[in-house]
């Protein structure tokens, strides 16, 4: 994969942007969960090196190798509460929305799960994730493993 523009490196106001959205969700929802949804987001979005730096923050926070390694499953496996679950239902939908259009179902649940603030800094959140996916993937942000494997 031959490497783009190193936007990382950019002194840039839309990046700074970004970094000040994380910065305010951070502050509006629980971390842990959004780490979580962050993991789920970039598996569906095949962001090698978002699934790399948010599966270490996850695990910093306190998240297990299990639920992490079950997590593209997680309809199928009973470690998720009912609030993570509408969580990664939501995130799923916001990130297929053109396929799944956001559908009402996985609204309620959210809604239900989420008071109105926690909703929307979680829309915000999946939002920013796939915005982060979009940028790493079209710019290939090389994933740790390949950086040193290159250097070698």
């Amino acid at each position: 994969m031959t490497k783009r523009l190193n936007w990382l490196t950019r002194k840039n106001g839309g990046i700074e942007g970004l970094i000040a959205v994380e910065s305010w969700i951070a502050s509006n929802f629980d971390v842990k969960l959004l780490e979580l949804v962050k993991v789920r987001v970039s598996q569906m979005n095949g962001c090698a090196h978002c699934l790399h730096m948010h599966r270490q923050d996850a695990i910093r926070l306190g998240e297990t190798e299990d639920r992490l390694l079950l997590l593209d499953a997680w309809r199928e496996s009973g470690l998720y509460t009912e609030r993570e679950r509408a969580a990664l239902a939501w995130a799923e939908a916001l990130t297929r929305v053109a396929e799944t259009h956001a559908p009402d179902a996985v609204y309620d649940e959210a809604r239900n799960a989420f008071s109105e603030d926690e909703l929307l800094a979680l829309s915000i959140g999946v939002a920013a994730i796939n915005a982060w996916n979009r940028l790493a993937i079209g710019f290939r942000l090389q994933h740790p493993a390949d950086r040193m494997r290159a250097a070698a």
